[in-house]
């Protein structure tokens, strides 16, 4: 690689000089690859080796495209799924991903990402009665009471272990009320790209026009699994409440976490959320951790089974895109979950250590609009950018260097030559 520097001097009359100095070729880049930031989860999946073609997801029926080699996909009887690597937003395989369905209570994972920003875990508030109203029949509850003091963290364990909608009523008056929070949490599922989703109930609880989709819960999750207070209340399996003077224990509801119940825990899970009303039936959000890989899996209303079944075929389902890792191309994509990342410098990513623990990175750096972080090129070191560092940089810095001495001593020269004539 040859580079050319120009040295232009002040003096009237003096003319620029003209260097062309050989770089060697360590100086001009870094030696080998530059390394990837570790910003998401797991380790990014090769970049799909075919055009994926963006409608396939709003197709009826399974989408997937196995490679030699590939497992069959499992036998599944949910009405919709999906499943994708949790780090590039791949979906790996699908069944009616837009099929727009009521979430029941795993829309609590979009409102745990509009709301958890606003309030630090360690801040008391007193509950008031009017904060407790509302709440529907048969709710899911943890035992909120009127005239107690709670952290917010107390609150947010009630949320994602007990799914408790006194929880949720409570945080949503501290947010601006329920009418404001069901508007917050629509702007939110729109900045992430999520389209069938349309809330009116916050805490997911039966309501007439109340819709999700499995694409549009495996993106809540996903984009959950990047916020480090997300990602450790949705992985606690078990938690104290506070009771005035006293406490009492309180279980995560989902059972491949805790495998309560007689369903057996998934190794690697890092929960997310379920849930369950009469309309609803049995809905579930999944991640799971394997080696280098991490996938999220959303199932929507099993049909056979009973009340186990979206447990185990969430197990299938996970259980069958660990195995198909590089042997599938992908059939879509998430939507980007930090298209605003310019716009919000202080957004944080996390990664997830192997014993399953939200791991915070630096802050993200502006993708560009619409760019997904966890797919965008790692920013260049401090030696790489500037070449300023390191043994590679040292010499063409010397001959620099030599090369302005050189140009002011003939400079000097021409001067004093120029005044004896």
């Amino acid at each position: 690689m040859i580079v050319t520097s120009a040295v232009r001097h002040a003096a009237a009359g003096s003319a620029a000089l003209l260097f062309v100095l050989p770089v060697p070729a360590a100086a001009a880049s870094p030696a080998g690859p530059v390394p990837r930031a570790d910003s998401s989860v797991g380790e990014p999946t090769p970049p799909a080796r075919r055009h994926v073609d963006p409608a396939r997801l709003g197709r009826q029926g399974t989408q997937v495209q196995r490679l030699s080699g590939a497992p069959e996909l499992p036998s599944v009887s949910a009405l919709s799924w999906v499943v994708a690597d949790a780090s590039t937003g791949e979906v790996l395989a699908a069944r009616n991903a837009h099929r727009k369905l009521p979430p029941a209570s795993t829309l609590k994972t979009l409102f745990a990402l509009t709301a958890l920003p606003h309030h630090g875990p360690s801040e008391q508030h007193t509950v008031a009665d009017a904060e407790l109203e509302g709440i529907g029949a048969g709710s899911s509850m943890v035992g909120v009471k009127e005239g107690y003091t709670y952290k917010v963290s107390d609150l947010w364990n009630g949320v994602f272990l007990s799914s408790g909608n006194d929880a949720v009523h409570v945080l949503a008056e501290m947010n601006g009320g329920w009418e404001s929070m069901t508007r917050q949490m629509q702007e939110k599922a729109r900045s992430l790209g999520a389209e069938d989703t349309h809330v009116v109930s916050p805490d997911g609880y039966d309501a007439p026009g109340q819709v999700s989709s499995a694409y549009d819960l495996a993106l809540f999750g996903r984009a959950g699994l990047q916020d480090p207070a997300f990602a450790r209340y949705c992985s606690t399996s078990y938690a104290d409440f506070p009771a005035g003077s006293w406490s009492y224990g309180i279980a995560n509801t989902n059972r491949l976490l805790t495998g309560a119940d007689g369903v057996e825990r998934y190794p690697g899970l890092l929960g997310i959320k379920n849930g369950y009303t009469s309309n609803a039936g049995n809905t579930l959000v999944s991640a799971a951790r394997r080696g280098d890989r991490t996938l999220v899996v959303s199932v929507m209303n099993p049909q056979e089974g009973g009340g186990h079944a979206v447990y185990e075929e969430a197990r299938s389902l996970l259980d069958w895109g660990f195995g198909a890792a590089g042997r599938v191309e992908p059939v879509g994509s998430l939507a980007p979950v930090r298209a605003k990342a310019a716009a919000d410098p202080g957004t944080r990513t996390v990664s997830v250590a192997r014993d399953g623990r939200a791991k915070p990175a630096a802050p993200a750096r502006a993708a560009g609009a619409g760019a997904d972080p966890a797919t965008s090129p790692a920013p260049r070191s401090a030696t790489a950018e500037a070449g300023t560092s390191g043994p590679s940089a040292g010499l063409p810095l010397a001959l620099v260097a030599s090369a302005c001495a050189a140009a002011l001593a003939l400079w000097g020269w021409r001067r004093r030559t120029a005044r004896r004539v």
